[in-house]
């Protein structure tokens, strides 16, 4: 980063336009408010500053500039996809990639088996292999 520069707070999200996320699941929690942009979404999100929950994505509604910060993402179970012009879906990446960088300790994902299909070792333990 520059000196002088802010990081872009949607570098950390993967964008699908025109979607919106839908819960069958009840439990599941939603906030809104009326934000003028989606970097503004995104930095509170980011630090899900203001939320009862940890922001997994959020939805912007460009019409009514209206920021939907959601719990869950297109992953969770209970959650249904819609097609919708109004919004565009931001998911976080790291609840959403399914790869591991650096040591994974940050992974989020949710892949647990290997290619071969063998269940992966939890990471907090030692067996069968130490880290």
């Amino acid at each position: 980063e520059g000196k002088g520069k802010k990081r872009n707070p949607l570098h950390d999200f993967k964008k699908t336009g025109e979607l919106m996320l839908i819960k069958v699941n009840k439990t599941l929690e939603v906030k809104t408010k009326l934000l003028n942009s989606t970097e503004q979404c995104a930095k509170r999100c980011s630090r899900s500053k203001g939320l009862s929950f940890t922001c997994k994505a959020f939805a912007y509604d460009r019409v009514t500039k209206r920021c939907h910060w959601l719990s869950f993402n297109s992953l969770t179970n209970g959650v249904r996809k819609k097609q919708d012009h109004a919004f565009d879906l931001y998911e976080k990446k790291d609840y959403v990639r399914n790869c591991i960088i650096g040591k994974g300790a940050d992974y989020k994902g949710t892949i647990s088996v290997t290619k071969s299909g063998i269940q992966c070792q939890a990471w907090n333990s030692m067996i069968p292999h130490e880290h």
